[in-house]
This record gives structure tokens, C-alpha cells and sequence, in this order.
């Protein structure tokens, strides 16, 4: 959920390796886009601050990257898994949701398509796999880290209700194999959106995502 968070570094160690580098760089993109919200009060600023990034990612699709190491990475792990730039650019759509103060019912539900699914299904993409769980559980992933920012007592129940509709849903049934690494960062987000989480990357949290490994439940 976040780049300190244990239990994603541990996901990402169950993807096939040659696709590692890659899904790393994807989630450290989402991580980019996650600190222009948090270091931004005007939103003014934010939008350009995600506006900049936007082009520069688009302009991936037809000229190698400036001396920008996460664009450079992006270019070398991403781009040749088959993601283009303009596909990475179109996820600030759902970060452009929030910065607009006012969060209602329609915008969580954008800020959760346009964040979530989009990445975890150009994360399907990179892994090779197609399953309508992913862009499901994408979503969920999105509002349980929503549920975890500032927002009003009611409006976190409000959206962590929603992850957790979303995250069982996606959480039916076995993941197959190259998809385990999504399937653990989805069974990470449920773990956050529990009401009482337990401490963060616990022996029964790193039990669990073991056994999603081998199993894919």
C-alpha cells in the first residue's frame, strides 16, 4: 500500500522473475503520483506537477527518456513488456480525482477505475495474464489505501465498505500462478481494510500471502 509497506515488496518476490523489475517499477510510479498528492496543498500546483509527468510519459511512446531515473526505468522494464507510455500517462487520471476536495460517491468510484484498475491491469499485462478479477481487485487495492488517508470517521467506513465489496469479490476462487503477486497485494489491501488491522507485515499476514503463493486462495 505503501512504498515502506513490507508485505508489497514481498508480493512483488512472487511474480515470475523475469517480470519483477517491471512490476516493481510500475507500483514505484504509482508511488510518484501518491507523494505529488501528499506534498501538494494547491491543487493548482499539483495538477501541474502531474501534468508534467503525463507528457513525459506520453513522449516515452517516441523518444527516449530525459536523465529522469524513474522514466529511464520505466523505458527499460515497462515499455518493452508491452505497456506504452501513453498507457502509463492516463494513470493520472485517477490522481487528478483527488485533488479536488469534495470526494463524492461518482469520484471515489473514478479515483478507484481510473487508479486501481488501470494499474493492476497494466500490471496483468506485464505478468501476461488476463483474469476480470484483476481490474476488480485494482479497484478494491485503490479505495483500501483511499480509506487509509484523511478523511472524515464516515467517509473512511464509507470507502473501506467499498474496498472490502471489491476485495471479496476479487479474493473468489484460485488466482493462477503468474498472478500471485496481484493475488497477495489484493489479500494485503483486505488486511488493511479489516476494521481492526493487525500491525503491519505480522506472522500471520506473512503466513497467509505464503500460502496464497502456493495454493492461489
Amino acid at each position: 500500500m505503501t512504498p515502506e509497506d513490507p508485505l508489497r515488496a514481498l508480493a512483488i518476490s512472487y511474480a515470475p522473475v523475469p517480470a519483477r523489475a517491471a512490476l516493481a517499477t510500475l507500483f514505484v510510479l504509482d508511488d510518484k503520483f501518491s507523494g505529488i498528492l501528499r506534498s501538494t496543498r494547491e491543487p493548482l500546483i499539483g495538477q501541474m506537477r502531474l501534468t508534467w509527468w503525463y507528457e513525459a510519459l506520453a513522449r516515452l511512446d517516441a523518444t527516449p527518456p530525459p536523465a529522469e531515473p524513474l522514466l529511464r526505468e520505466l523505458y527499460a522494464t515497462v515499455l518493452p513488456a508491452g505497456v506504452s507510455g501513453t498507457m502509463l500517462a492516463e494513470l493520472t487520471d485517477g490522481w487528478d480525482v483527488l485533488l479536488d476536495p469534495a470526494l463524492d460517491e461518482a469520484a471515489i468510484d473514478r479515483f478507484a477505475v481510473r487508479r486501481g484498475r488501470r494499474l493492476f491491469e497494466l500490471a496483468g499485462a506485464v505478468l501476461g495474464i488476463v483474469d476480470d478479477r484483476i481490474g476488480l481487485a485494482g479497484e478494491g487495492w485503490a479505495l483500501a489505501d483511499l480509506a487509509l488517508r484523511t478523511l472524515t470517521p464516515s467517509d473512511r467506513d464509507a470507502v473501506r465498505a467499498r474496498a472490502v465489496e471489491r476485495l471479496d469479490r476479487a479474493l473468489q476462487g484460485r488466482w493462477p500462478v503468474p498472478g500471485r503477486a496481484l493475488g497477495a497485494m489484493t489479500l494485503s489491501a483486505r488486511f488493511h481494510a479489516a476494521e481492526a488491522p493487525e500491525t503491519l507485515g505480522s506472522a500471520r499476514h506473512v503466513g497467509r500471502l505464503a500460502w496464497h503463493r502456493l495454493t492461489g486462495y
